[in-house]
């Protein structure tokens, strides 16, 4: 794992709590070693990032990866997205949407809007487990940017 890696923070935006456990146990069966925050809406994703409701004062990991469902309650994951690519301070988080869409619309969308990577979670789940597997070794390998949010004391 490269050096930026050892230190980013994952942050899992998953409300089905047994696709959050499967994730979790198969980054870590691929060797992946990071932190692992989980939450379970898209409000708290956009608070935890940007350090405002819950989360207000309390600055956000130095340099984030963000796994982002689409069907999400409270907030979906297209308007997550959104908040993130808009603010100076996440625009430049990699987003790696992990959803069951595959429609491409969605998926056309989703990069318009500013993911790095779309990935479709198999429905079976060997290949849901192979597949987030895979996932863990291309981000043992990837460079990300130095820093992810640019928290500012308010």
């Amino acid at each position: 794992m490269n050096e930026i890696n050892k230190e980013c923070t994952f942050v899992l935006v998953e409300d089905d709590l047994g696709h959050a456990r499967l994730i979790q146990k198969n980054l870590h069966r691929s060797g992946v070693q990071n932190k692992i925050v989980h939450l379970t809406t898209g409000r708290q994703a956009v608070d935890f990032l940007l350090s405002q409701g819950e989360y207000a004062g309390s600055p956000p990991p130095a340099t984030v990866l963000v796994l982002l469902d689409l069907n999400l309650p409270e907030m979906d994951g297209f308007t997550v997205l959104k908040h993130l690519k808009a603010d100076e301070r996440s625009k430049n988080i990699p987003v790696i949407m992990l959803t069951t869409t595959d429609d491409s619309r969605e998926v056309k969308r989703c990069y318009e809007l500013g993911c790095s990577v779309f990935i479709t979670k198999p429905v079976d789940y060997d290949l849901f487990s192979e597949a987030i597997q895979k996932l863990g070794r291309f981000l043992n390998v990837i460079k990300l940017p130095d820093g992810g949010v640019k928290y500012v004391e308010q």
